[in-house]
């Protein structure tokens, strides 16, 4: 897994962070190199769970991002928004009550 210079994922919640090893076991198996690309930093909407240390972006230079996309969303489950985006794979914690 790379970080994107300027991106700290350290203080991201324990929820979010722990999903960071599955998502990059997912990338390795595919044979994909991605970035993580935003934390809190960048511009979000402004209830963005970015803002909350609660969501992060992941970039690669790959073709197929939907497969990927599919994998992660069914690896983290349910308590997980996995949105794909037409840049990037947007993950945030998001426990529906």
């Amino acid at each position: 897994m790379y970080i994107k210079a300027g991106v700290d994922i350290s203080r991201l919640n324990p929820e979010i962070r722990r999903t960071l090893g599955p998502v990059s076991v997912i990338l390795r198996k595919e044979k994909v190199l991605f970035v993580v690309s935003s934390t809190f930093e960048g511009n979000h909407s402004p209830h963005s769970k970015h803002y909350a240390n609660d969501a992060y972006d992941i970039s690669a230079t790959v073709a197929r991002y939907h497969p990927i996309f599919i994998a992660i969303k069914h690896k983290l489950g349910s308590k997980f928004d996995v949105v794909f985006e037409k840049t990037h794979i947007h993950i945030e914690y998001d426990p529906k009550s």
